[in-house]
């Protein structure tokens, strides 16, 4: 984990500078509100999602080139095509069904996936988007209005969850942005670690935890075998396990992939990894400090795919694989996709395309860091995008 490079972050400009100054008040009068101290949680959730004026909430050009970061599908449509194949696969074992995807970015997956599916001869009859940015939700639209407009028709918008939804859920970089506590050990006992205000900034303050974040601590050691050494601090998803429970109970019949950057819960809470894993971005700069430029910085925390899959079984899930991006990708077609692209592709093309493929696929890259799990529920598919390699051994 890197330590803070705030002095390398760029200027904002007033407007930015103005809306940054109305969330952070707005935090600031809840923090007060709550006795000085708040939960972390509950900061990065107000950070992210404040009606108006958190991250995800307010209007700014937030993915791709000159946004603050860049998602697998703004790299190459191949990682959109990989995905929509082993969405068929789902979709032609239930005979039909639809597509959900959660949190759909500037809406580059979904054309991508929609114009594979048509390839394929299997565009569902609904590709459901749930998005809970009025902002994102806009450019979603535009794009694919210009992308895909003879299949925009399928397209349909949703404010909650459906019911009794048959077909595939997919998210991607979804669970990276769940709200997380933090906690710490001070003095070998686990610690909950705040946030207070003083002289008008926001810093870390840490008190005594909640049951529920204790024993998840706790069941975290028994699990691993890890003794957290003194001044260990670290991030846990309390909201994940009721955040999937709601995702299975909207699923009749189908299937769940998830794609995040992640590990398995014993290298995650590693003793080599005692700052944690939480990362902010702006503008394409990472640092730690998630308390400047409040509402216009992603703030995230990488993903533990034990509690994923966990959580998953005791909402009644079956785990169908767990791998790297790399060796799903390969998996899932990549090899057959390049092979019929690079066919149309100028030379320069081919080596842009290989510069893409290699961001995708390198382990220095995103190649390892970023995991996909799928789950299954009344569902009897194999997923070839587990074929290469399985690592459901390692969680």
């Amino acid at each position: 984990m890197m330590r803070s490079q705030i002095h390398t972050l760029p200027p904002l400009t007033n407007a930015e500078r103005l809306h940054s100054e109305q969330l952070t008040a707005l935090i600031r009068d809840e923090l007060q509100r709550a006795g000085g101290w708040l939960n972390f949680e509950r900061f990065m959730e107000l950070a992210l999602y404040a009606p108006g004026l958190g991250y995800y909430s307010a209007g700014a050009h937030k993915l791709g080139v000159g946004g603050d970061f860049v998602t697998a599908p703004e790299v190459s449509p191949l990682f959109g095509r990989c995905v929509a194949n082993q969405c068929a696969a789902v979709l032609a074992t239930l005979q039909g069904g639809g597509i959900l995807e959660l949190g759909a970015g500037s809406g580059v997956m979904a054309a991508d996936m929609l114009l594979q599916l048509a390839a394929l001869n299997c565009v569902p009859e609904h590709y459901y988007i749930l998005e809970v940015s009025a902002d994102l939700r806009a450019r979603q639209q535009n794009l694919l209005q210009q992308r895909v407009p003879h299949l925009f028709h399928r397209l349909q918008w949703l404010q909650e969850l459906p019911t009794n939804f048959v077909g595939v859920i997919v998210a991607n970089e979804v669970l990276d942005a769940l709200p997380v506590q933090r906690f710490c050990i001070i003095q070998g006992a686990v610690q909950a670690l705040g946030v207070t205000c003083d002289a008008q900034q926001f810093k870390w303050q840490s008190r005594a935890p909640s049951d529920s974040l204790k024993q998840a601590v706790h069941a975290i050691s028994n699990y691993t075998g890890q003794v957290f050494a003194e001044g260990h601090h670290s991030e846990i998803n309390l909201r994940l396990t009721p955040w999937i429970h709601s995702l299975a109970a909207a699923l009749q019949r189908g299937a769940m992939l998830f794609i995040d950057y992640g590990l398995s819960q014993a290298e995650y809470y590693a003793a080599a990894r005692m700052h944690g894993t939480l990362a902010c971005f702006f503008r394409q700069r990472m640092h730690d400090d998630p308390f400047v430029n409040v509402g216009l910085q992603d703030i995230t925390a990488w993903v533990d795919f034990t509690a994923v899959a966990a959580a998953g079984f005791s909402a009644g899930l079956k785990l169908q694989g767990f791998a790297t991006q790399a060796h799903f990708l390969l998996g899932a077609g990549l090899d057959r996709l390049l092979t019929d692209s690079s066919e149309m592709l100028t030379a320069e093309q081919r080596w842009q395309q290989s510069q893409q493929i290699q961001k995708l696929t390198l382990p220095n890259e995103m190649g390892e860091s970023f995991k996909v799990m799928a789950f299954a529920k009344d569902c009897d598919v194999q997923l070839s995008g587990f074929a290469f390699r399985d690592l459901r051994d390692r969680l």
